[in-house]
């Protein structure tokens, strides 16, 4: 019998029993950090199946699981980045008539109506950011605003990067349902 066939049938079993241990606290690690159940399923199962694929000695296979999951959770946000600024811009149809967003808040134009519209957008903005915690209000304006990497970021507080985005999620999320409410506003005057 060739000394081989053993090795890899204990490594499957090994693979197999630690997948079984780790999978619902795992996948509960990520369903935290995602924003949906299919999102933290996908992330779970790319972990396993690289975990199941690595040819390299494990010493901890917990640390190394968690580990490998932020990695893929921090991929997933980097993949999905949340443009703020897109979707609260974009034109909005309301009775056949819409607005363009962008060109009235981001022009030069010194029409009086444009720079009334301006400055309601960052009164409400400016408002909407003090309402929430000083750490989400801080990346926010760090990474949306002042355009400085989370992974900057990171190395400046000594935060992770996944707790950065999580914390600049919450900040949009937000920032998304107070801005939208001026956006109706606005349209229906």
């Amino acid at each position: 019998m060739n000394i081989a066939m053993p090795m890899a049938i204990e490594r499957n079993r090994n693979i197999t029993d630690t997948i079984k241990m780790m999978s619902k606290k795992l996948f509960a690690f990520i369903k935290q950090r995602v924003a949906s159940t299919e999102d933290a399923e996908d992330i779970l199962q790319d972990v396993f199946y690289q975990f199941a694929g690595n040819t390299e000695t494990i010493e901890q296979a917990s640390a190394w699981l968690y580990k490998v999951a932020r990695n893929k959770i921090t991929d997933s946000y980097r993949k999905h980045k949340l443009p703020l600024v897109d979707d609260l811009l974009q034109a909005s149809p309301l009775d056949g008539e819409s607005i363009d967003w962008k060109e009235v808040l981001l022009s030069n134009d010194e029409n009086p109506e444009s720079e009334y519209l301006r400055s309601i957008f960052w009164e409400e903005l400016k408002a909407a950011l003090d309402e929430l915690p000083a750490a989400q209000r801080w990346v926010f304006i760090q990474n949306e605003i002042e355009d400085i990497p989370f992974k900057e970021l990171a190395e400046k507080t000594g935060e992770s990067v996944a707790t950065l985005i999580s914390r600049k999620r919450y900040a949009v999320l937000h920032l998304r349902e107070r801005l939208q409410v001026l956006k109706n506003e606005l349209l229906e005057k």
